[in-house]
Parts: structure tokens; C-alpha cells; sequence
């Protein structure tokens, strides 16, 4: 009997991957963003560590809810998608069966072949083969909504960590410099590890991460020297 050749691909990691970078990224990003524009109105240190602690708290919350309601939304979605299908299984499988066999004539196989695909794979689970083959819904990419909302909270924290940190030790005349020297390697070695991690070029999703991420910094330095305290 020939051995069974096991494959990882990278689409096997898409869903928790989106929630993990989107939550990083947005945590790097937003918080630097805000404790770059806070450091250049020259407020306080102190005052500057507060508004990076409080943005990470308020900011992991929101990633959560967020990413929670967006991907509950999908999980409805799919669960009406195959209460809908499963009755039409009961009520006209003859129907259902000719159209799993549509699908596959039209990807390639001759119609005797795909009629006969079609009732092996409804005779072990009608209901598996239509979500797969129809609707497109996979054990793999089926929406997880609690899981989502783990993820981006978690990497919304863990990335917002990097600037809070970096402003708690840099002295408080240099705390803008310091941050952004520290963002802008947390994000490039950020999208280099998303880019392996799925599959793509890495230093072109480092230096795609790196550029917003600094006209996010230079926007918050441009706002802070417009309206801070210290003009």
C-alpha cells in the first residue's frame, strides 16, 4: 500500500494569520501613531504613557469586538447557507444530485464520470459535498468567530506593547525618535514573518507594512506639532 504524502499550505493558516497581522499591525501602527502625536505636542512623559496605555486597552477591545461582530456575521451566513441546503437535499435530492454533477462536467470531468463522482461523494455526506463544492465552505476557511476575536485582541496587545514599552524607557525630549526607530523595525520584521508565514515575498510585505506605518507616525508628528501644547 503506497504511503499517504502529507502537504501544508499556507491557506491552512489564512484565517487565524488575517487576524493575527491585521490585530499587530493595527497595534503598532495606531499606538505609535498616538504616542508619536502625543510626545511631539510635548506634553508630559507621563501623560504621554497614559495616553499609550489607554489607546492599548481600548484598542485590543475594540479589535475584538470588531473582528468578533465581522466574523459572526460570516458564521450566520454560512449556517443559513447550509440549513437552506440541507433542506433542499431532503425535499429534491434528484435536483441536488444533477447539480453537484453540473459542477463537476464544468470543471472538466465527461458527464457519465461526474454523475457517478457525484453519487459516491452524496452517498457518504450529501451535505459536505454541496458546502464544499457549491457554496465554497471548508472546514479549513469556515468562519470562527471567537478564535477571531482571540487573535486580534492578542496581537493588537502583543504589537501595541512594542511603542508603550519604548516610550516607558526612552528619555522624554527623545521619546518620538526612540518610538519610531523601534516601530519601524517591529514592522518590518513583522511583515517579513507574515509574508513567510503565508507564502508571499518577504521584503515585499516588510517594506509594504514599514511604509504605512511610518506615514502613520508622520501624520501623528505633523498633528502634535499643529495643536500640542507646546505651540
Amino acid at each position: 500500500m503506497p504511503s499517504i504524502h502529507r502537504e501544508t499550505h499556507a491557506a491552512g493558516r489564512i484565517g487565524w494569520l488575517r487576524a493575527a497581522v491585521l490585530g499587530a499591525n493595527d497595534g503598532v501602527i495606531s499606538i505609535s501613531g498616538l504616542i508619536v502625536g502625543v510626545a511631539a505636542s510635548g506634553a508630559t512623559h507621563a501623560s504621554i504613557l497614559l495616553t499609550g496605555v489607554a489607546g492599548l486597552a481600548a484598542g485590543a477591545l475594540s479589535m475584538a469586538a470588531g473582528e468578533y461582530v465581522s466574523v459572526q456575521s460570516q458564521a450566520d451566513t454560512e449556517r443559513a447557507d447550509l440549513a437552506r441546503e440541507k433542506a433542499e437535499l431532503r425535499e429534491e435530492p434528484e435536483r441536488e444530485l444533477a447539480e453537484l454533477a453540473g459542477i463537476y462536467q464544468d470543471r472538466g470531468l465527461d458527464p457519465g464520470l461526474a454523475v457517478r463522482v457525484a453519487e459516491q461523494l452524496m452517498a457518504k455526506d450529501a451535505l459536505g459535498a454541496h458546502a464544499r463544492d457549491e457554496l465554497g465552505i471548508t472546514e479549513t476557511l469556515r468562519a470562527r468567530p471567537l478564535q477571531a476575536a482571540i487573535a486580534s485582541a492578542g496581537s493588537f496587545l502583543v504589537g501595541a506593547l512594542l511603542p508603550v514599552l519604548a516610550s516607558v524607557f526612552a528619555p522624554t525630549a527623545h521619546v518620538a525618535g526612540v518610538v519610531i526607530a523601534v516601530t519601524l523595525v517591529s514592522l518590518v520584521v513583522l511583515g517579513g514573518t507574515a509574508a513567510y508565514a503565508g507564502g508571499a515575498p518577504i521584503a515585499r510585505g516588510a517594506a509594504r507594512v514599514a511604509f504605512w506605518g511610518a506615514l502613520a507616525m508622520a501624520v501623528g508628528l505633523v498633528v502634535g506639532r499643529l495643536f500640542g501644547v507646546a505651540a
